[in-house]
């Protein structure tokens, strides 16, 4: 690696998130009529039809435009962006009676859900904490901490850590089973360490820094594999292992099996998620002031899975998921693993120094570039073959919106500016 090689993977990074990525979401997504964003759309980059406007979707979009601004793209188009997406998410997806935001409306701001999700309430704390430390809009981080004083109060488990996550509207707890009400999930143990990291970076107060180290040491020492450090989908309340069953509410289109529970549910994990955790740990760690050397077996063992298991060295890019042990058990490569080892594989190359570590990011880089970015319009590609032929052909939806990819060209472009100051 030099540094002639770092600059070529930096200019082609920077060209297609200023030409590509970015002007695809801003011609598109503000919804002038209604507010918020339509996010929605089809292999041809048209408006799919779809009549709702979920939460997961709103507030990635708002986090992508603030957290872009932040980085100094856009000219103040972005933070303008970012600004209409609040504007939306207060005045019709905040519940003004029991606290806490909505699952999903329709296009016009009407509830179709009102449910309260905490995968999605970690996202609102995420984007509005992002959105202050953005442009200094002061309502960003009232309701950030609004929903995290809510989650203290009903969603912590006093008994056994951690935070329940599936909720009726009123914060009463759902049922068990596909209802989700017995279980909890790394993935959203994993976005709360990300929404809080950000809320105390934004707040600096103590009561946040103390919540996030609790997820850190949750995730850590409960969540992870405790022989593999990788991560562990799901959980009983009490983080005996659970087999990963689909929810009722979900936040994932994962291939379940008809019966809705995945093959090998007990010995699955996401090569992904393994590099999206470490690096996020990374972040929060210098939020923290708090060397990483601290959770240096961790991260190694989060980034060594991913890279030693997960690339695919023959065709390029990173399968889904396998077994903690190894052994792969879905070969597709799915865009938002991408987007997280991109991120991961620069910060354990910047850390450890190892070079399968820069190997295993040019593989991905490459087969991202070439194959998964769909070039004629901008965005990549959602699933594809282990070849780089696309399955699933539309460019958005509410699984499927602008965080994953434009946080990893921010996030990946900055990564490299530091391993050319390093060297």
């Amino acid at each position: 690696m030099t540094n002639e090689t770092l600059l070529q993977h930096r200019r082609e990074l920077h060209t297609h998130l200023t030409d590509e990525l970015l002007p695809f979401w801003t011609a598109r997504t503000a919804d002038r009529e209604n507010g918020g964003f339509i996010t929605h759309f089809d292999q041809y980059g048209h408006d799919s039809g779809e009549d709702e406007k979920s939460l997961i979707a709103q507030t990635r979009s708002i986090y992508t435009y603030a957290s872009a601004h932040r980085a100094g793209y856009g000219e103040g188009a972005l933070a303008e962006l970012a600004r209409h997406g609040v504007e939306y998410l207060l005045a019709h997806m905040w519940d003004s009676e029991h606290g806490g935001f909505y699952w999903m409306t329709n296009r016009k701001g009407e509830v179709l859900n009102d449910q309260k999700i905490v995968y999605g309430q970690s996202f609102a704390v995420y984007c509005l904490s992002e959105y202050t430390l953005s442009t200094g809009d002061p309502r960003g981080v009232e309701y950030a901490q609004k929903v995290f004083d809510l989650l203290q109060k009903y969603a912590s488990d006093t008994s056994h850590g951690g935070y329940f996550e599936m909720f009726h509207r009123d914060w009463t707890l759902k049922g068990p089973g596909a209802a989700g009400g017995d279980r909890k999930t790394l993935d959203a143990h994993m976005h709360l360490m990300e929404a809080f990291t950000s809320l105390y970076e934004c707040t600096r107060q103590t009561i946040h820094r103390r919540k996030l180290l609790e997820v850190i040491d949750l995730l850590t020492g409960k969540i992870m594999h405790p022989i593999y450090g990788t991560g562990v989908p799901q959980f009983w309340a009490d983080w005996r292992v659970a087999p990963q069953i689909k929810f009722d509410v979900i936040w994932g289109w994962d291939r379940f099996t008809e019966d809705g529970v995945k093959r090998e549910a007990e010995d699955n994990t996401s090569y992904g998620h393994n590099a999206e955790f470490a690096w996020l740990l990374l972040y929060a760690l210098d939020v923290l002031e708090i060397p990483h050397k601290t959770y240096q077996t961790q991260l190694l063992n989060a980034f060594s899975h991913a890279v030693d298991y997960g690339v695919d060295w023959e065709f390029g890019g990173v399968f889904v998921e396998g077994s903690h042990s190894g052994n792969v058990y879905d070969r597709e490569k799915e865009f938002w693993q991408h987007a997280e080892v991109l991120i991961g594989f620069l910060d354990a190359y910047r850390i450890f120094g190892d070079e399968k570590y820069w190997r295993a990011y040019e593989t991905v880089h490459r087969f991202v570039m070439d194959k998964m970015v769909n070039h004629s319009l901008g965005e990549w590609w959602p699933l594809m073959t282990r070849q780089g032929v696309p399955i699933w052909t539309h460019m958005s939806h509410s699984w499927k919106i602008n965080y994953h990819t434009v946080r990893s060209m921010v996030q990946s472009i900055r990564r490299i500016d530091n391993l050319l100051i390093i060297s």
